[in-house]
């Protein structure tokens, strides 16, 4: 595909067509776009401080199930009804978000048998779970296709291990294969998988051939999978790849003779983590997909998205209370840190969380801003939260706020120093009562049983 030809301005019937729906639907596309904002997160502090949710705790996490149902919805409303959002679970693998998500209609998409496991306890219907592990064990794949469960493959070999199950005994399940579009790389190294050097899935480029030949052997291969990145990969990366999915599977069917029934295009839709930033939105993806590979919105495709950070990142803020202040060092220590933060600690040019300062009731501060450091509480000199962040006078006592880390912060948490995980809390303004629990603190005891004999049930 030229790239010229990769405008993503949607043509003008694509736009009024969409418009129309929304405008119908009446609902707030504009919700991928919000953040939390220092107002209402003052107004969840205080509320969680009135109802004890606070208090003694150290730090907490507070995720907006609200602001995330409104994204499903959004989600909903734009692409064909038919189209399964399988959101990710290793963005947060929070049960309770997950059952969130399950009774918003969404489905889930596992990164291991582990994530499978969690699909199941937040009520997930099997025909709503996508299994994509690069590393299935025979076992794995065993399970997965005695469940029934949709699998999406990451290369021949995985398909020659489902092939000799498959002539056992034939189970249900549906199965497509992960292809390499080679569309290139976005904007940070780690998340960019579509490179030459990706280790996922099979390349278009060298294994075309082979492709073809698995389609035209196997009957139950009856699906394609994509996914070109996290974060840092624009617009034109990911219609890109749609495109280059949407012309394979075309040729497929042209030289098969069958239907390539399930198109899965992966995640990937950047999100905001800073006010100067602004992402396309569910709109304008939409609108790049129908436009470069409208063949993925034929009524006999399912088409299945697994976004993760687009939906939950900006749902989620967390507050860590400042326990010492160093004048002269003009840095701030809090609760939270690389165990939390674990690529803002380690790559802080590619990850940083913008921060607000409240006092101990939860009320803004305010003062001349100056640079000052913030600070986590483990043992190696990297453990920083910001650094020279422009932020009113800080206090011992005062609470700092983390925005957007809704998503890839407590699924990633680290072990490091062995503190205690936090408290999520739920808010949803929408409720007479706007918090819930979501998942109750770890003690210092949970971190013994952690680390003893009789933790595991495995071998």
């Amino acid at each position: 595909m030229p790239e010229s030809t990769l405008a993503i301005e949607p043509a003008d019937d694509l736009r009024y067509d969409l418009s129309s729906r929304i405008l119908r639907s009446g609902i707030d596309m504009d919700v991928f776009n919000r953040r939390i904002s220092i107002a209402e997160a003052a107004t969840i502090i205080q509320q969680s401080l009135d109802r004890k949710y606070l208090g003694a705790a150290s730090s907490s996490i507070i995720h907006h199930l609200g602001m995330m149902h409104e994204r499903v919805t959004a989600l909903q409303a734009t692409f064909p009804a038919s189209a399964l959002h399988a959101i990710a679970i290793k963005a947060n693998p929070v049960v309770e978000v997950l059952r969130e998500l399950v009774h918003a209609g969404a489905g889930l998409e596992a990164a291991s048998i582990e994530e499978v496991e969690l699909a199941f306890a937040a009520g997930c219907p099997i025909e709503k779970i996508v299994f994509d592990s690069p590393a299935k064990t025979h076992s794995e794949i065993e399970q997965a296709l005695h469940w029934g469960i949709y699998l999406n493959a990451d290369n021949f070999a995985e398909l020659v291990r489902i092939a000799a199950r498959q002539e056992k005994q034939r189970s249900a399940s549906q199965v497509g294969l992960r292809v390499n579009p080679l569309v290139g790389g976005g904007t940070i190294a780690s998340t960019s998988v579509s490179l030459q050097t990706s280790k996922f899935g099979v390349r278009l480029s060298t294994d075309r051939q082979r492709i073809l030949q698995s389609f035209a052997e196997y009957d139950w291969l009856t699906g394609l999978h994509v996914h070109v990145g996290s974060q840092g990969c624009q617009l034109e990366l990911l219609a890109e790849a749609a495109y280059r999915i949407s012309q394979l599977q075309q040729e497929i069917q042209a030289q098969t003779g069958r239907l390539v029934r399930t198109i899965d295009i992966g995640g990937g839709l950047p999100t905001a983590y800073h006010d100067r930033t602004a992402p396309p939105g569910i709109e304008r993806y939409e609108a790049a997909l129908r436009e470069h590979a409208p063949g993925l919105f034929a009524p006999n495709v399912r088409l299945i998205t697994e976004l993760g950070r687009a939906v939950q990142a900006n749902c989620g803020i967390a507050v860590s209370r400042v326990e010492y202040v160093k004048p002269a060092e003009r840095l701030a220590v809090i609760h939270l840190g690389a165990d939390f933060l674990l690529r803002t600690a380690y790559r802080p040019e590619d990850w940083s969380h913008e921060l607000f300062v409240m006092d101990s009731q939860g009320r803004e501060k305010y003062g001349d801003p100056t640079p000052q450091t913030i600070a986590g509480p483990l043992c190696f000199a990297g453990d920083i939260v910001a650094r020279d962040a422009h932020l009113p006078p800080i206090e011992p006592g005062d609470w700092i706020v983390i925005r957007d880390v809704g998503a890839y912060t407590l699924s990633m948490w680290s072990r490091h120093c062995n503190r205690s995980m936090p408290a999520v809390i739920g808010y949803d303004p929408r409720q007479p009562e706007p918090l819930r629990l979501l998942r109750r603190a770890e003690s210092p005891g949970d971190i013994a049983r952690f680390w003893s004999l009789g933790a595991g049930t495995g071998f």
